[in-house]
């Protein structure tokens, strides 16, 4: 094994049993930077599982269903708030005016139904342009960020409800060497993604 997979594979854990430990925080944490301009692909949605699989004999996963929800807001208001100011203009630099295009037609008229629907889709769908987008068109922010509480309640409230049924065969397949291997390739490009992102915003700050 390359000195470099070794040292991913290393903090990777680290960086895992650091939100695990961290609880209710570390998903609320996890949940707000997934749904802000950090790539974290899946990271919120695993950590949820594992926590109410972890807990099956309580009603402590309603907690967290909402605590996500909650930090998936916390995140589009910090996203909403720097591309509000932007405008359209600022936000030809992060998305494709192809792209744009098309988001325009959708959120024009049916703002809330487009961000709901784009909460509700796992990645690779690209969830934040349709944030900035729905933001940088000065869509009202009431709305976009009730759809997004209410259809990253439907998405969590969903993965909880299958970690409850079948939290010990969920458990056994996160601790199983595939997934472990595509939780590592995810944090590999989400780290190089982040980084990308954070120094594309300074450089045109």
């Amino acid at each position: 094994m390359k000195i470099s997979s070794l040292l991913l594979i290393l903090s990777t854990r680290a960086i895992l049993r650091v939100f695990l430990r961290m609880g209710v925080f570390g998903l609320f944490l996890l949940s707000a930077l997934d749904s802000s301009f950090l790539v974290l692909p899946f990271g919120n949605d695993l950590l949820l599982i594992a926590l109410v699989s972890s807990n099956r004999g309580s009603l402590v996963w309603i907690l967290y269903v909402v605590v996500s929800a909650i930090g998936s807001v916390v995140g589009v208001l910090i996203v909403d708030l720097l591309m509000r100011k932007m405008g359209e203009k600022g936000l030809e630099r992060f998305v494709s005016q192809k792209r744009i295009e098309k988001l325009k037609q959708k959120l024009e008229n049916k703002a809330g139904i487009t961000v709901f629907i784009a909460t509700l889709i796992p990645p690779p769908f690209p969830f934040t342009p349709v944030v900035m987008t729905a933001s940088a068109l000065q869509s009202p922010r009431g709305t976009l960020l009730a759809a997004v509480f209410v259809g990253r309640l439907v998405r969590f409230g969903a993965e909880a409800v299958l970690a409850l049924y079948f939290g010990r065969q969920v458990l056994a397949f996160m601790n199983s060497d595939v997934v472990t291997y595509f939780v590592y390739a995810l944090v590999g490009i989400a780290v190089v993604l982040s980084t990308l992102s954070i120094l594309r915003w300074l450089k045109r700050s």
